[in-house]
């Protein structure tokens, strides 16, 4: 027998900071934003119209898994809704149960949600990998504890997969790109002296968890330089609605030892940065961008290049770019890889139900719609 621990307070949870720092080491396909730190930031940031229902599931008195679960309020065609589901909102591309044991967390938590008061309208796990960490054991977690579920797209996102080497990589690139990319390079090298700066601390562990302040404060300024600065879709490093979450993730990163800062110098001055996190040899990137002054010359294509490269020197065998945007990175991306919602309709709640008609006619009339892209 399986037993749960509802922890509804960030005060509480983070006197489960060793067990779940154990068992977020042995979580397949580990990302940052399941780390406990990431977690901590985003609730001091976004707890407001939050509640939090993390679920601690443990074989006996020992610790095996753990279910991160959010009711947030979301609104719909219908009007808003109180949503159970993973507090990822879309940071990253995928997201589910902590530990090496997935099943039996999914399955004790799922019983666990059945035979709780329902504070939540819609049931809703997003960022599923169903090809990947996951392999059917939402559906059937959910299916088994009487929550039976629908299946929806979320989101799909550019994967760079790097197993095969950095001239296997590059070779699969077409020649006219490798041929731009490499005239870029040589048409900023012309203008000065290029240099390549990566800096990854190794985290608490290793106590290297200096996350350099003045490499990250370049990268914002390079953002608020460019057409980011100009962004109103609230992701990016210099948009006022995050800024104060970003550089708090910032430190929390270097801490964990998921930091993946790059910055290109030209003649000393920063002249394209990518910002990225890191894992298990897997980076998932949030923002890019460059000075706006050497657009014509393709800085960030040169970062990028130089970040791969360096990469499988490291030890990476993956780069996620994230959703979105997937026309812009078909020249890097190997892969293009979808994400899911699983979601519960309560038969007693109408309301549901109704939404659930809904989302099935617009899945029926746009086969190709993105949860992502529109009303969720």
């Amino acid at each position: 027998m399986f037993g749960v621990t509802e922890v509804n307070r960030l005060e509480d949870l983070l006197s489960y900071r060793p067990a779940w720092d154990a068992l977020w080491r042995q979580t397949r396909r580990a990302t940052f934003f399941q780390s406990l730190d990431w977690l901590e930031v985003y609730w001091r940031h976004f707890a407001c119209d939050q509640t939090m229902r993390v679920l601690m599931v443990s074989a006996g008195r020992e610790p095996i898994g753990i279910l991160p679960l959010v009711v947030r309020k979301d609104q719909t065609g219908l009007g808003p809704i109180r949503v159970l589901t993973y507090p990822l909102s879309d940071w990253g591309t995928f997201y589910g149960p902590v530990g090496p044991h997935p099943t039996a967390t999914l399955l004790a938590g799922m019983q666990h949600v059945r035979r709780t008061p329902r504070d939540w309208d819609l049931l809703d796990l997003r960022w599923v990998d169903e090809a990947g960490a996951d392999h059917g054991r939402t559906p059937q977690a959910m299916t088994l504890a009487g929550l039976a579920p629908q299946r929806g797209t979320w989101a799909r996102a550019s994967l760079i997969e790097l197993d095969g080497g950095w001239e296997a990589y590059w070779k699969g690139r077409t020649k006219k790109w490798r041929h731009n990319v490499n005239r870029c390079q040589r048409r900023l090298e012309e203008l000065g002296r290029v240099t390549y700066l990566r800096y990854r601390p190794l985290g608490a562990a290793h106590g290297d968890v200096d996350p350099r302040w003045d490499l990250y404060d370049a990268c914002v300024l390079l953002a608020e330089r460019s057409w980011q600065g100009a962004s109103t879709d609230g992701n990016t490093l210099s948009h006022p609605e995050v800024r104060r979450y970003l550089r708090d993730t910032h430190a929390a990163a270097a801490r964990t030892g998921c930091l993946d800062l790059n910055l290109l110098m030209l003649d000393d001055r920063p002249a394209a940065f990518a910002y990225n996190y890191c894992c298990q040899g897997a980076v998932s990137g949030l923002r890019i961008g460059y000075e706006p002054e050497l657009s014509g010359f393709g800085p960030g294509g040169v970062v990028q290049r130089m970040i791969l490269e360096d990469g499988v020197r490291r030890g990476d065998v993956l780069y996620d770019l994230g959703p979105g945007s997937l026309e812009y990175k078909q020249n890097w991306q190997t892969a293009v890889v979808t994400s899911y919602r699983y979601a519960y309709y309560p038969w007693s709640a109408p309301r549901m139900q109704l939404l659930r008609l809904r989302r099935w006619v617009r899945r029926c009339l746009q086969p190709d719609y993105l949860a992502y892209a529109g009303s969720a």
